[in-house]
């Protein structure tokens, strides 16, 4: 784990979430140790920087500072020391703007960030139509983590994270009643980026946003306006990164239709690839949890019911001419049935729950980026015909079977396919160079950016119904007892076993010529 003591400021361990990178150009992971230490002594000095200045909730006068400085000599470490200064932020309990010039560093920085930490980052596109789908999926995905209350949002930025949520409550309830309605043309709570201690943007939208911060970082990978160029507002330190290349795409609101529609897809597809991962993971959670259920509880049930069921119709029989016991015998078969039914359709599996544990879903942040960068390329929704949708559909199911079983290896068959599709010349080619724009291929990106949109709204929907089910309230139940040092399902069992034995008791006390 890389650590680096530098004076009063030290790179925190969660640089350690650098030592693997992944190559948006090949689509391979690269070995990122090497650079580490670079990344490590960029961000120390850029933190030097920003601890000169008191932060803006120091109990000292305010003195707003701008200072351009020089990017390193290797710009490719840029975006992943970007990504470890957001880091550092959270660590640190500060709030940061990164503020680009236009949208086309978003995808990678986003990329970038600590999969843990992402939701706890803003990253938003400039224009109002891509803007508003991204900050939905930033919302879901954040009230999806926070829900989970898994491994995955643990840690002192988590807990800050919590605090800021609980005393800005009506905010946060406001934005997700404003992120349930849907409506295009409504404009988000005014105050929506003060939830997020980390943002990234354009300029334009992080003026717009008017979200006060205690460091900002400005980066000219574009032409910022003169008017940028000066101590941000309501923060201490304002940096400027001149790094001294220019993007190629501009911003979204160019007149190029096509071009515009391309780089919101870039956007919106890193959006879907971290919402595909949030729904992996959760249903891979309550997987895991479901095999245990019914290997513990589910056949107790039905053995319950089944035995309750005779003992009402036992009752029955020995007062055939009341009405109420007649029904009441009728339920009982009808649950009895319905519960044998469902457990009939898990299998049989050993009441004992001794293969339980090997079906925990804990998968790793490596698994997590693979999933995510190949979620990224192959999606189905990114598909320009038919033909390619089902292939892509086909990669999909088997790289979720992959991330649920916790294979790499798998996930790294279906990427080898995938360059296979790629070799064999299909048409949508990652990387390709772009057919000159007409109406027809507009039309198929506009198409194309309605379906992530459409699947983003699904993926939420699909996390709501999930979290909302009787089987998931059991299953945080059962986490929270594991952290006392219990287990709920193992109890539960324990205390079925004794309905059993007391209801089988009870059905032996009867008449034996009454039980048919």
């Amino acid at each position: 784990m890389l650590r680096r003591q530098c004076g009063k400021t030290a790179v925190s361990p969660l640089l350690s979430s650098l030592e693997m990178k992944f190559c948006a150009k090949s689509g391979a992971y690269n070995d990122c140790m090497d650079s580490a230490p670079d990344i490590a002594n960029i961000v120390d000095d850029w933190l030097r920087q920003f601890a000169a200045y008191p932060a803006a909730h120091a109990a000292l006068a305010p003195v707003a500072v701008f200072r351009e400085i020089g990017a390193p000599a290797d710009l490719s470490l840029v975006v992943p020391a970007l990504a470890a200064l957001a880091a550092e932020a959270l660590a640190r309990d500060r709030t940061l703007w990164i503020v680009t010039a236009d949208d086309s560093l978003l995808p990678d920085i986003s990329n970038a960030l600590d999969l843990r930490l992402r939701p706890l980052c803003l990253v938003l596109p400039g224009a109002d139509y891509a803007g508003s789908i991204a900050l939905r999926a930033t919302l879901s995905l954040l009230k999806s983590r926070l829900t989970r209350a898994a491994e995955d949002s643990k840690g002192p930025a988590w807990a800050a994270m919590r605090t800021r949520l609980r005393v800005d409550d009506a905010l946060w309830r406001s934005c997700l009643a404003w992120s349930a309605r849907g409506l295009d043309r409504e404009t988000p709570p005014a105050a929506i980026g003060s939830l997020f201690p980390v943002r990234i943007g354009p300029w334009a939208l992080a003026e717009r946003l008017a979200a006060p911060a205690d460091w900002v970082m400005l980066i000219q990978s574009g032409q910022l306006p003169e008017t940028v160029r000066t101590p941000w507002p309501d923060a201490r330190c304002t940096l400027m990164l001149a790094t001294g290349f220019v993007s190629g795409v501009t911003s979204l609101v160019v007149v190029d239709e096509a071009i515009r529609l391309r780089a919101e897809i870039e956007v919106l597809g890193q959006e879907l690839a971290e919402m595909e991962l949030e729904l992996a993971t959760a249903q891979g959670e309550l997987a895991g949890f479901t095999e245990r259920y019914h290997a513990l509880i589910a056949g107790r049930i039905a053995d319950l019911d089944r035995i309750q069921a005779d003992l009402a119709q036992a009752k029955m029989q020995r007062t055939p001419d009341d009405p109420a016991l007649d029904m009441a015998a009728r339920q009982a078969a009808a649950r009895a049935q319905q519960t044998r039914r469902e457990s009939a359709a898990y299998g049989n599996r050993d009441a004992s729950g001794e293969h339980s544990t090997e079906q925990v879903f804990k998968p790793s942040n490596d698994l997590k980026k693979r999933f995510r960068q190949l979620a990224q390329k192959i999606h189905p929704d990114r598909a320009c015909n038919e033909a390619d949708r089902a292939w892509r559909t086909q990669l999909m199911s088997e790289a979720n079977r992959a991330y649920r079983a916790g294979d790499i290896r798998s996930l790294d068959e279906v990427f080898a396919l995938w360059l296979e599709g790629q070799h064999g010349n299909r048409s949508t080619l990652s990387g390709a160079v772009p057919s000159a724009p007409t109406s027809a291929g507009v039309d198929a990106l506009a198409a194309e950016v309605t379906r992530i949109r459409q699947r983003l709204v699904a993926i939420t929907t699909e996390l709501d119904r999930l979290y909302g089910s009787k089987l998931y309230e059991l299953f945080a139940a059962v986490r929270v007892a594991a952290k006392q040092g219990r287990d709920l399902l193992q109890e539960m069992a324990q205390r079925l076993d004794g309905q059993i034995e007391q209801a089988n008791n009870e059905l032996d006390r009867l008449d034996p010529v009454a039980v048919s």
